[in-house]
C-alpha cells in the first residue's frame, strides 16, 4: 500500500470491505451501488472533517456542569469535480447543512491527452477557507491536479486542500505527493496499479457512469 504523510486512509475495517465487496461487483444493482457508495462517501467526509483546525471551547452540560469540548476553527467549503465529485455533495450537505459548493469542469483533450478547464465557479471567499476537493477517481491525477491549480489560482492555500476520493492508485498519489506535497487526500482504498486504459485494478469502472445509471463503460472491461 502507498502512503505517505499526506494521504490518509480510512481504516480498513471488515465494514468497509465488506460495503466494496458490495459496489465492486460488476452484477451490483444500481440502487445497491450507490446506498453503499453514499455510506463511504459519508465516512470520507468525516474522516477529511477531521483534518481541519479545531479549537477549545466549553459549554454547561443540562445537569450544570462544564464539558470541555471543541469546535471547527476554519471556514469550510466544498469544491466538486464535475460530474463524479458531485456525487458526494448529497452527503456533505447533509453533514453540514448550509455548506457552500463550487464546481469546477475539467476533461481531457483528445488529441494532446491533457486536462483542459472547460467551466469553473467558487465560492467569492475561498481563498479563507478550507476546501474540500471531491473528486471520487485518483487515477493519473492529471485533472485532480488540474483542479488544484484552479484552486490555488483563486488563492486558497496548498496546505487548506483536503482531496476526498473514492479510490486512488499508487501513481496518482505518487504524482500528486511530488507535484502538491501539502495537499492532503482522504481515500477509501489504494488499487494495486492502473491497466493500460487507466483504469484502477482491482477497480470499481467509472464510478459517475455507475452512480448516475448512464452506461457501465469500464464496469465491464
Amino acid at each position: 500500500m502507498t502512503t505517505g504523510h499526506n494521504v490518509h486512509p480510512l481504516p480498513q475495517t471488515d465494514q468497509l470491505r465488506a460495503m466494496h465487496t458490495i459496489i465492486r461487483d460488476r452484477d451490483c444493482a444500481r440502487e445497491d451501488f450507490v446506498f453503499y457508495s453514499r455510506r463511504i462517501i459519508r465516512l470520507l467526509l468525516e474522516h477529511g472533517m477531521d483534518l481541519l483546525p479545531f479549537e477549545k471551547k466549553e459549554v454547561t452540560t443540562p445537569v450544570g456542569t462544564t464539558y470541555h469540548g471543541l469546535e471547527f476553527a476554519a471556514e469550510l467549503c466544498g469544491v466538486s469535480v464535475i460530474r463524479a465529485g458531485e456525487a458526494m455533495e448529497g452527503e456533505l450537505r447533509d453533514l453540514l447543512p448550509g455548506v457552500r459548493i463550487g464546481k469546477i469542469l475539467i476533461q481531457r483533450d483528445k488529441q494532446t491527452k491533457q486536462p483542459h478547464l472547460y467551466y469553473k465557479h467558487l465560492p467569492a471567499d475561498i481563498a479563507d477557507r478550507h476546501v474540500l476537493l471531491l473528486e471520487p477517481m485518483l487515477a493519473t491525477a492529471g485533472s485532480a491536479l488540474a483542479a488544484v491549480d484552479v484552486l490555488l489560482e483563486a488563492g486558497v492555500r496548498e496546505d487548506r486542500v483536503i482531496m476526498v476520493n473514492f479510490l486512488s492508485s499508487p501513481e496518482g498519489l505518487r504524482r500528486v505527493a511530488t507535484e502538491r506535497p501539502r495537499v492532503r487526500i482522504v481515500t477509501s482504498a489504494i488499487e494495486d496499479r492502473m491497466n493500460e486504459h487507466a483504469f484502477m485494478i482491482p477497480g470499481i469502472g467509472d464510478f459517475g457512469d455507475r452512480f448516475f445509471g448512464t452506461t457501465d463503460s469500464g464496469a465491464r472491461t
